[in-house]
């Protein structure tokens, strides 16, 4: 039991929350995010820091043919996130209690995923903590590498100097990448761009929003990389 989001009452992820240690040893192969699911043939997306799963919640029921995978870090999140989707019955959804670049890069498959959703990650505005970042150019490596061809990866952010960050990056791998606009999903309010618990609160405050959608390219050889 929780006594923080769920305000005293029990949380229970069954059926909708996985953990990064009940997965099988990296060692042993890669695994398949779809089979997560009861229908692994449907399309595949991800949202990196799904926090409380307010995008999750208001997207899924939207495209019931559509899985989405979750990957919350921070475990109060975690449960109160998939213990929000049990309740509303989304089948379509699970959430990973994980470190989502590790879940990649050691146990993801390839070419599974059709969009990978990055909003309102945490900037790690230090430079001694940049390297906890979850851009990266080896993570944007491993996201080409996991994403189907012509997936996307969605990017939105209220910091500047992690937007700066981004288009370096994006600059950096344009031979993986294509820059495009990001449109705003289905599940958005009128004037919001994604319409997270973040976004909501910085609009409360003046921050500005900068969004960028990146599209794969056709698979680069290991010289490209």
């Amino acid at each position: 039991m929780s006594f923080g989001l769920s305000r005293g009452k029990t949380l229970d992820t069954t059926g909708f929350g996985l953990d990064q240690s009940d997965l099988p040893p990296f060692e042993n192969g890669r695994v398949d995010p779809r089979d997560f699911f009861d229908h692994p043939e449907y399309r595949l997306e991800i949202e990196i820091g799904s926090g409380k799963g307010t995008f999750l919640v208001k997207q899924a029921p939207l495209h019931i043919d559509v899985n989405y995978l979750g990957i919350e870090k921070t475990a109060e999140f975690y449960r109160y996130a998939a213990d929000r989707m049990r309740r509303r019955s989304l089948d379509n959804v699970r959430i990973l209690r994980a470190d989502a670049n590790e879940f990649i890069q050691f146990w993801c498959a390839d070419t599974v995923a059709a969009v990978v959703h990055l909003y309102f990650s945490d900037p790690w505005p230090k430079k001694r903590h940049h390297k906890r970042r979850v851009i990266h150019d080896r993570s944007l490596q491993e996201f080409h590498r996991i994403l189907v061809p012509a997936g996307e990866i969605r990017l939105v952010t209220d910091h500047s100097e992690l937007w700066a960050w981004y288009e370096d990056h994006a600059d950096r791998n344009a031979h993986l990448f294509e820059r495009r606009n990001f449109d705003r999903p289905e599940s958005a309010d009128e004037g919001e761009i994604v319409g997270t618990n973040f976004e909501r609160k910085y609009r409360r405050e003046g921050r500005p929003f900068y969004a960028m959608t990146l599209v794969k390219l056709r698979d680069a050889g290991p010289e490209a990389l």
